[in-house]
């Protein structure tokens, strides 16, 4: 899915609405927290925890890894990001206050994240998943892919 270019408006948006979501929930939007967030939604791929740290220090230089660390594990209680396994990173949801998806699409190469909606085919895991006993500890799957841009560019089409 080719990132589109957020304006400044769109990113603005999307802070009012994560804000919006917070007080609907009486939790508090801290400004480490809004900067966090604003640095993934800026992003548009996934970032990991050190590089989101070297970006809070370049605006606070005293930052240390545990204030990134609670403002992500609150960003993801929240919904209002992902954590991505597949690369070990975090993403914005750029759907909050839009339609629910239950699949996140993640180039292990680069980075960036499709957020889809399929529910007969989360549906379908899920019954696969079940007849083997097991039970999904998330409502969303993560799918491990290669974007057409990465793909293009790979040596070993």
């Amino acid at each position: 899915m080719p990132i589109h270019v957020l304006t400044p408006q769109a990113i603005e948006q999307q802070l009012q609405n994560a804000e919006i979501l917070c007080k609907h929930r009486q939790k508090r939007l801290t400004p480490i927290r809004k900067q966090v967030l604003e640095l993934l939604i800026r992003a548009q791929r996934g970032l990991k925890a050190y590089e989101l740290l070297d970006q809070v220090r370049a605006l606070q230089p005293n930052a240390a890894p545990p204030t990134v660390y609670r403002a992500l594990d609150f960003l993801t209680e929240l919904g209002l990001i992902h954590r991505l396994d597949a690369i070990n990173a975090w993403t914005a949801c750029v759907d909050v206050a839009g339609e629910p998806h239950d699949l996140l699409v993640v180039c292990t190469q680069c980075g960036s994240v499709a957020e889809l909606s399929a529910p007969t085919l989360s549906q379908q895991i899920n019954d696969c998943i079940l007849q083997a006993g097991f039970a999904l500890s998330s409502n969303e799957t993560e799918l491990r892919a290669v974007c057409l841009q990465c793909h293009k560019s790979s040596p070993h089409r």
